[in-house]
């Protein structure tokens, strides 16, 4: 597993492609794509297709780490779930993006948003919103509302998206998804569910003059990177990973 899955239980990457225009859904098109993606990683034999025009690429999920590629009329994804090494999810990523202008048409005037996303769960059966709040702590105007004689958080999601541009194109996004709901609190009956960590770098706008659909995957993930070894790590994951080991 990546470095990164020694702070979760699970941890998956993906990269999605947002077109302003609909991609093509001609048999041709969709198989001529698909097969040269299996080409390049063969373990990927699933295909199958679901409802409004979606399409997709897996590898077995019997292990807990696949590969997975889909097509919808808009978009390009692709995801790898815990891989062995960073770079094996970028090649993936990286193979999909080189892909996309060949054999899908994806022009860079057309490109709407790329996206990066790095996800990590925890498994945990309690209370969720108060693990979240007691692990990364709460805005100070907040915290008071916890010592209410009897108060229980019923829903903490925190989230902060920033700009790391002047032209604003270029955006990072953290946020924290748990599953604990009022019935849970209430009725004291936890379920074992995972909390959520999303770490997201997005690239808005069309592509610039030279540039490629694989540049700006390759960009992305070391941005990624970036964040995740400078900020979230030591801030975000190891907190809730100890705060989870000492319940």
């Amino acid at each position: 597993m990546a470095r990164y899955g020694t702070f979760c239980d699970d941890f998956y990457v993906n990269l999605t492609i947002n077109t302003e225009l609909e991609l093509s859904n001609q048999r041709e098109t969709v198989l001529r794509y698909f097969e040269q993606l299996q080409h390049r990683f063969p373990a990927m034999r699933n295909f199958f297709g679901r409802e409004h025009g979606e399409y997709v690429l897996e590898e077995e999920k019997e292990r807990n780490q696949y590969r997975w590629a889909t097509l919808e009329p808009k978009r390009i994804c692709t995801g790898h779930v815990n891989p062995d090494a960073m770079q094996d999810a970028a090649s993936l990523h990286q193979c999909v993006a080189e892909l996309a202008p060949y054999y899908l048409g994806v022009s860079s005037l057309e490109c709407e948003s790329v996206n990066l996303m790095m996800g990590f769960d925890y498994t945990y059966r309690g209370n969720q919103n108060q693990l979240i709040a007691e692990a990364l702590g709460i805005t100070p105007a907040f915290e008071r509302l916890l010592e209410i004689p009897g108060a229980s958080a019923v829903a903490y999601e925190p989230s902060l998206q920033v700009a790391l541009d002047p032209d604003c194109k270029t955006q990072f996004r953290l946020s924290i998804e748990p599953r604990t709901t009022a019935y849970h609190v209430r009725t004291g009956d936890f379920p074992e569910e995972q909390i959520s960590v999303y770490v997201t770098v997005r690239r808005f706008g069309g592509l610039e003059a030279n540039e490629t659909l694989a540049d700006v995957a390759a960009q992305l993930m070391s941005l990624g990177q970036e964040m995740m070894d400078d900020y979230v790590i030591e801030n975000i994951l190891r907190p809730l990973q100890q705060a989870i080991a000492l319940r």
